[in-house]
């Protein structure tokens, strides 16, 4: 079956209304690959979803597949399914996965080390700013800065990220990934999408519903090791992010604020709960510092002998080993830092953990010893 073909087919499992991600991951476990769910037959789809087996089987929904391959046939524009190599790890780990996500931008962002950045809507001035400056100095930093690209303090972190020349971030939308809401933020949205990357879960086409934002939150807090609550009531949206973010076992970070402000207690709640206080960008970079870019990671500075003459005699593991640096780092990273793919990289890694030099940790990460 040519790519296409294969698209279409995880296409048709997503776009019909009533088949939603529960039974689709249920179908995928049962079957496997789309068009294996297709040719599975009524009887054998009903025995994994009942009676939705009738809708998935007897709906059309040809034209909005057709719609769907036209958009990603255009520039900047993918549609990366579970299948995809370039779909994020670190999402892929939790509990319910979009299936498909449908992206504008640079979709590698998708692998590197990422941090969620949220808050009010109705944000203060001083809440603005501290976002900004919090989300420039994490960016500059190395990571990806995710947010919702709704006004106030989600708006601040993707401008603050894309304020420096080597910053990135990433927009999670609750609309089609043609929309962009709210209106005030086109002029962002357009930035994003040709500095960063728009993601999107939902069909082309949806319009902004409340119950599609608090869905988003989950693939925030899943893209990120670590969530940042700036300013929040204690009914604000960022608090379901934050919490998912502590359901899957990420760091939550809280900025504290006046007592006398409805928009601190919902960080004083959190932090009451648990949440780590910080009050500068640099108390995130110490508790998540392991996680930044790779080319910021740097190389023992002391090597062994042994280690001098290894990376002497084969460059590629030096190559390998100057980019692992000793923060832990998963094959993904080390494939986007390298250059390299999983192929060769998986058996140089072996040698190095043979030689001591490398060890690997749950999650398919791996670590730099020598």
């Amino acid at each position: 079956m040519n790519p296409e073909n294969k698209l279409a087919a995880w296409l048709r499992l997503t776009l019909i209304s009533g088949i939603g991600g529960e039974s689709q991951r249920k179908l995928l476990a049962a079957f496997g690959l789309p068009e294996h769910i297709f040719s599975a037959g009524r009887a054998a789809l009903s025995a994994v979803i009942g009676s939705k087996a009738n809708l998935l089987l007897d709906t059309d929904v040809e034209a909005e597949v057709a719609a769907a391959l036209r958009w990603s046939s255009e520039p900047g524009q993918r549609i990366i399914t579970l299948a995809d190599a370039e779909y994020p790890q670190l999402l892929l780990e939790t509990p319910n996965p979009p299936v498909v996500l449908y992206a504008r931008g640079d979709v590698a962002l998708l692998q590197q080390p990422a941090l969620a950045l949220v808050g009010s809507r109705n944000a203060t001035p001083q809440g603005v700013k501290i976002a900004e400056d919090f989300a420039a100095t994490l960016a500059s930093a190395g990571f990806v800065i995710v947010s919702g690209l709704a006004l106030g303090i989600d708006a601040a972190a993707h401008r603050g990220a894309l304020k420096m020349s080597e910053g990135k971030t990433i927009a999670v939308i609750g609309t089609g990934a043609d929309r962009i809401y709210p209106a005030r933020n086109q002029d962002l949205a357009r930035e994003i999408a040709r500095r960063g990357l728009i993601l999107s879960e939902f069909p082309l086409g949806t319009p902004a519903m409340a119950a599609n934002f608090p869905r988003r939150n989950r693939i925030i807090a899943g893209l990120s090791r670590g969530a940042l609550v700036v300013e929040a009531t204690t009914k604000s949206g960022s608090l379901i992010t934050a919490r998912l973010a502590g359901d899957i076992g990420r760091e939550i970070f809280a900025i504290p604020g006046s007592i006398h402000s409805p928009f601190s207690k919902g960080c004083h709640a959190l932090i009451k709960q648990g949440a780590k206080l910080v009050e500068s960008a640099e108390d995130v970079l110490e508790e998540l510092g392991g996680w930044q870019a790779l080319p910021m990671s740097s190389p023992q500075s002391s090597p062994s002998e042994d280690s001098c003459r290894s990376e002497e005699s084969d460059p590629i593991a030096a190559k390998v080993l100057a980019q692992l640096g000793h923060a832990p780092c998963s094959l993904d990273e080390l494939a986007l830092a390298t250059g390299l793919s999983a192929d060769v990289l998986l058996p140089l890694l072996l040698a190095l953990e043979l030689e001591d030099k490398v060890a690997p940790l749950p999650g398919n990460r791996y670590q730099r010893l020598d």
